[in-house]
């Protein structure tokens, strides 16, 4: 359930989790998402005045992580510029040619194009994306879902789109949506996303049951999950 709380002049969004536990905790993420994790028998009420209470330590984690993260100016599209693909910087190499087609190597994204104007070069970069993302993403789907076997799910059907505020979701119905930019983040990070979602299949709520099975299918997600906060940022 997501809330919001205003503490003085700033507004606090939180997501609030019920599980079987006997104490509140709440967490911030290096994102700066917040999440409030009850008892299920604690009341509303009582949780929202407990949340307003660590406001000011909720409010200096927050500023905390958004003290370290990168600020990446606009893309410019021009020779020599870096951009992200697969966790690493690639500088980019406009070179005029009629094929219009993107090539990641030795470091190097060579576009060959016959139009070098930021909207043209911009909407190739993306296409390139797209159709790597759609490779990667099936291919990393494809390695992980041997690992929930015991739990018999299906192949999920897998669409991937723009994302403004997730990484991933997915339906009841086992379709898992993915977010493009995943496709700049390292392997590891997209792993993780892909992981977290199919533990969704078999428990749809972030309870202690979910959190097991994420640990174990992948103990060290929360070191890929932090790269990709910092790396995307």
């Amino acid at each position: 359930m997501e809330y919001q709380l205003m503490f003085g002049s700033r507004l606090i969004d939180f997501t609030l989790h019920y599980q079987e536990r006997k104490s509140l905790r709440i967490i911030v993420n290096p994102e700066g998402t917040v999440e409030v994790l009850a008892p299920i028998a604690a009341r509303e009420v009582d949780l929202i005045k407990k949340v307003r209470q660590k406001a000011p330590w909720i409010l200096k984690q927050i500023d905390y992580f958004n003290s370290y993260k990168p600020t990446t100016p606009p893309r410019r599209f021009i020779n020599g510029e870096t951009h992200l693909y697969l966790g690493r910087q690639y500088r980019l190499k406009i070179v005029p040619d009629e094929k219009n087609i993107v090539k990641a190597y030795r470091g190097q994204l060579w576009m060959y194009t016959v139009n070098n104007q930021p909207a043209a070069l911009k909407e190739q970069l993306n296409k390139w994306y797209k159709e790597r993302a759609k490779e990667v993403f099936n291919e990393l789907l494809q390695e992980s879902l041997p690992k929930f076997k015991q739990y018999r799910i299906a192949m999920p059907i897998l669409t991937m789109r723009f994302m403004s505020k997730r990484w991933g979701s997915c339906t009841p119905k086992g379709k898992i949506i993915l977010n493009t930019e995943l496709i700049k983040a390292p392997k590891g990070s997209i792993e993780y996303v892909i992981i977290h979602e199919l533990c969704h299949l078999v428990h749809h709520n972030h309870t202690r049951a979910f959190q097991n099975l994420q640990n174990k299918m992948m103990p060290d997600w929360e070191k890929w999950k932090d790269r990709l906060e910092y790396s995307l940022a």
